[in-house]
């Protein structure tokens, strides 16, 4: 299992949520980002994200308002064509 950061401060609503899609279609299941975002909206769009593309949001966290998710790619559990798979 490997963790990829990205540092996804200062994007707005939609675009964490897109490069995170992106970046997690290049990973094998299992693997995890680390997502580093400043946009107020990023949580709810984390939580929506995972349950709609079937990943796994394992945490997700605020630091002075800096935003950090953690997301696994779980292989299996979104219907087909759904994001990320």
């Amino acid at each position: 299992m490997s963790r990829t950061t990205l540092d996804l401060k200062g994007l707005i609503c939609p675009l964490p949520v897109l490069r995170a899609n992106k970046a997690l279609r290049a990973l094998e299941f299992g693997d995890e980002i680390e997502v580093l975002a400043t946009d107020q909206a990023a949580p709810s769009d984390f939580v929506a994200f995972c349950a709609a593309a079937g990943h796994e949001l394992v945490s997700s966290v605020e630091d002075d308002g800096v935003y950090v998710f953690v997301v696994r790619k779980v292989g299996g559990a979104a219907s087909p064509g759904a994001p990320g798979r």
